[in-house]
């Protein structure tokens, strides 16, 4: 059986979805997944520009060699499935599972806008979210933040990046006066805890307003053609795409890449820790990351149509 992922020709790196997982395009579902979504897809050929030559050179060398712990070649994602309606009393909402990280998004969507959105006469709707880690979501417990009265700094930084990923997918002004809650909650946590609550909650927002559209409350769907994330990182000297949490503690550089459906940028964060980064490792990063956004965009597309 061909493993799920990327394919990349070395010689020319031009990244291709080589397969996924889960339910065909011809709408055909395999047994046992009770409810899950994911997809098995073949693209033709992604074509990198010019400049990215570098960077072939630097796949060539590299990743033809390289196996990860988990048996994955540095190109490919784990494995991407959703478990749509996981929260009934949302407005839509999913369970995505990605590799052994597992996150609950669910969107919930009021009738009323923010007060400064009030108070200052802006049109249009508005988009904000919430991310947490259940306290059993780590190998350590971790603590609550209610515990400490205050949210944690990186619980901050990751729901500001949710809520401005997530305004990038819809059109505010066709959304109307309403506000759309998005919670992403961290069941279990293996790396990418953020590219995972990006990516679920652009599901749960689309079966939301599919949702509302159903009933009544809006004449055509604000959701935008997608909005996915994906990490990559530079391990040992190798390029890998979508690190696990033993890759993402060991890596010299770490990049989290949020794109939309047309290929343009929402979010590149990149840093390098304890450590640098040259021209060719940035290209070769993003190179992997482009070619996973592209495969995560059509596994969300299936599961919101499930």
């Amino acid at each position: 059986m061909p493993r799920p992922g990327i394919g990349v020709g070395l010689d020319s790196v031009e990244p291709f979805l080589e397969t996924g997982i889960g339910i065909s395009l011809d709408g055909t579902r395999p047994t046992g997944l009770q409810g899950r979504v994911g997809m098995r897809t073949r693209s033709q050929n992604l074509h990198l520009p010019t400049s990215f030559s570098a960077a072939s050179r630097y796949f060539r060398r590299h990743m033809s060699e390289f196996v990860r712990a988990d048996g994955r070649l540095p190109h490919q994602l784990r494995p991407i499935r959703f478990q749509n309606g996981i929260a009934p009393h949302a407005t839509g909402s999913t369970l995505i599972e990605w590799g052994n990280t597992r996150v609950i998004c669910a969107v919930t969507i009021e009738d009323s806008v923010p007060k400064w959105m009030q108070s200052q006469k802006i049109s249009g709707g508005w988009v904000t979210a919430e991310y947490s880690m259940l306290p059993y979501s780590t190998l350590d417990r971790k603590a609550r933040d209610i515990s400490k009265l205050k949210l944690d700094g990186r619980s901050q930084e990751i729901q500001r990046l949710i809520g401005r990923s997530l305004r990038a997918a819809v059109d505010l002004e066709a959304l109307g006066a309403r506000t759309v809650w998005i919670d992403c909650d961290v069941l279990q946590a293996d790396g990418g805890t953020r590219t995972a609550s990006i990516t679920g909650a652009f599901v749960a927002l689309g079966l939301a307003l599919r949702k509302l559209q159903a009933a009544g409350k809006l004449t055509k769907s604000p959701l935008k053609p997608g909005v996915a994330a994906v990490s990559v990182g530079v391990v040992q000297d190798v390029p890998l795409l979508d690190l696990a949490y033993v890759e993402d503690r060991d890596a010299a550089v770490d990049l989290n890449l949020v794109m939309d459906g047309s290929g343009q940028f929402i979010e590149l964060q990149a840093s390098g820790e304890e450590a640098t980064f040259s021209d060719t490792q940035l290209a070769s990063m993003l190179a992997l990351g482009r070619a996973g956004i592209r495969e995560i965009l059509a596994i969300q597309q299936a599961a919101i149509a499930a």
